[in-house]
């Protein structure tokens, strides 16, 4: 990590949806977690529940997507030539809702006591760059930042199967196999490049937004 340090163990989780806990999953969390930041849109919320932990646990909304449209909002509005689609869909978060962004990362800096969960349907793709951009606000190697994310991977089969059981989100996935699906690490070093190259990497394009980082790498070294 950049200037020394770990990151804190037990302090920042991310997930996908929350909506198939149990009874006990959700006590056992209750006990854990300090904030859950919610990064699904309104009309996911409205379709797919709250949440569980609701009433439980402090509850952030910061949907990362510009909230008009039907369903799950997951229309890609700009081109950028060279990029994949999901890469599309990630500079994406980044040009349409900063605000939610820089919410998000405010939500985990200053949560008091337990962790902050965030999380979205899959908890790879609007959390993967949540997530992502926190560690490297935090100080977190490039490397391990990726290696995180591309995680997810070991799981994409039961998270898909979950997604497709939902009348939310079933309609928007293709047939295709799981596989498709998982996180590449080429995704997300296409998004490193593209702050590189016109800010400077993700702490200049944080601060630019209005971010003061201390608080939150304060939070997340150990």
């Amino acid at each position: 990590m950049a200037g020394g340090g770990v990151t804190a163990p037990g302090v920042l989780w991310r997930s996908d949806n929350l909506q198939g806990l149990s009874a006990s999953d959700v006590g056992l969390l209750a006990a854990r977690i300090g904030v859950v930041v919610d990064l699904r849109t309104r009309i996911e919320v409205e379709s797919e529940g709250p949440g569980p932990l609701v009433g439980r646990v402090e509850h952030r909304h910061r949907s990362l997507y510009p909230e008009r449209g039907s369903r799950t909002d997951v229309a890609v509005e700009d081109v950028v030539i060279g990029t994949a689609p999901i890469v599309e869909v990630y500079l994406g978060y980044l040009r349409h809702r900063p605000d939610s962004i820089v919410g998000a990362l405010s939500d985990i800096a200053t949560t008091g006591s337990g962790a902050a969960l965030v999380h979205c349907a899959a908890g790879k793709d609007r959390t993967g760059v949540v997530v992502a951009l926190a560690l490297s606000a935090a100080g977190v190697s490039r490397e391990a930042i990726i290696a995180d994310y591309v995680a997810t991977g070991a799981r994409i089969g039961a998270i898909m199967a979950r997604l497709r059981a939902s009348p939310t989100y079933a309609p928007d996935l293709d047939d295709e196999p799981d596989e498709t699906h998982a996180p590449r690490a080429s995704t997300l070093e296409q998004v490193f490049e593209f702050l590189d190259s016109g800010w400077g990497g993700p702490l200049p394009w944080l601060e630019a937004q209005g971010f003061d980082p201390h608080p939150l790498r304060a939070r997340l070294v150990a």
